[in-house]
């Protein structure tokens, strides 16, 4: 056991250092990182990538869904289990330093997360999203029937950009001192997994309601029951919380929405309400309608969904936060399966039946 802490020891000690030189080398690409951060987060999934790829290719929009719900649920079980240290606390209290000074790291608004670090939920995310966007675009060149040269180039080009995005993402967990480069690389070949296996599963472009609600349960359900387990046998759960708000230089970078739970219910409620908008009495119009149509759905979604991401709330109520953190997301996923394209098709009724996509 005591050979093992030291291996992670010097695993993080590396790790520590790999974000020192980032920090100090890379310090004029902070903004670049910052905005790499932000677009792997699902929060961009949910309210971006979504609403357009539902409009121009409905199953890989569903698929981008189940992907990033149930690769961010097996993130908050794996974390669990993990238990990983974030550089930001642990340059701070380990003894591998011994009495000389500790590495100084820099803090960021986006660094100071409250769970475990293993693996990187932004990592798999990116990782499990942009495997499904580069797999249905590639599957959309195939159909084209493109000479066997540019479909290559296609390949490459296509590839290479996730690439590039994945290190990218990569680079900016680590200089944002968040995370260790081993929880991401974890991350992101979790992520492509995930991927992969759900794009196996066909059931789920055709799920009644039921099997949303029932899903949406037993996810919820198993996480909340592993947590009341893993509690009952004495394993603190919260035990990162106490580090972050010991450890992030200023207390308003402490988030609530960045704790498990909340993550959870955000991700339960992008879940239930994708099968309520799909299985919604007033949907239809948006999949029947033809270009023009769908491309409207797809500009008003955004705008909507960009007035509906405005609104904030306090978290003073841990209760209330799950709850409407929950509803958001619900309703985030109504406006553009059912809630934009049954408006738009009252408005244009002549638009229904044009070309498909």
């Amino acid at each position: 056991k005591q050979n093992a802490s030291l291996d992670m020891d010097l695993l993080h000690s590396w790790g520590v250092g790999l974000a020192v030189r980032l920090q100090t080398g890379y310090s004029g690409y902070q903004g670049l990182f910052s905005l790499a951060s932000t677009v792997a987060d699902l929060h961009t999934t949910f309210f971006w990538w979504f609403p357009v790829w539902f409009h121009l290719r409905r199953d890989t929009g569903l698929r981008l869904i189940w992907v990033a719900v149930i690769g961010d649920w097996l993130n908050l079980v794996l974390k669990w289990v993990l238990f990983g240290q974030r550089p930001y606390w642990w340059v701070h209290e380990t003894q591998f330093y011994g009495a000389g000074p500790a590495p100084s790291l820099q803090q960021f608004p986006i660094t100071c997360e409250t769970g475990p670090g293993s693996p990187s939920g932004h990592a798999m995310a990116a990782a499990g999203v942009w495997y499904v966007m580069v797999t249905a675009l590639l599957s959309m060149a195939a159909e084209r029937k493109y000479p066997a040269a540019v479909f290559l180039a296609v390949q490459v080009g296509l590839w290479g950009l996730m690439g590039l995005v994945e290190l990218l993402v990569c680079m900016s967990r680590v200089f944002m001192a968040a995370h260790f480069p081993h929880q991401v690389i974890a991350g992101a070949v979790t992520g492509v997994l995930v991927a992969e296996l759900v794009s196996r599963v066909k059931w789920i472009y055709g799920a009644s309601l039921a099997r949303y609600v029932l899903v949406t349960l037993f996810l919820t359900g198993f996480a909340v029951g592993f947590y009341l387990l893993l509690r009952a046998v004495g394993v603190d759960l919260l035990w990162t919380m106490e580090k972050a708000q010991r450890w992030c230089v200023r207390a308003e970078w402490v988030h609530l929405d960045s704790t498990p739970f909340a993550s959870l219910l955000r991700n339960m409620g992008s879940l239930f309400g994708l099968g309520l908008g799909l299985h919604s009495p007033r949907r239809g119009a948006g999949s029947r309608g033809g270009a023009a149509f769908r491309t409207g759905c797809v500009g008003v979604s955004l705008l909507l969904l960009q007035l509906l991401d405005s609104w904030t709330f306090s978290s003073e109520n841990h209760l209330t936060f799950y709850l409407l953190s929950f509803g958001k997301n619900a309703v985030a996923l109504l406006i553009p399966t059912t809630l934009v394209p049954a408006a738009l098709g009252r408005l244009f009724p002549g638009n229904k039946n044009q070309k498909h996509f």
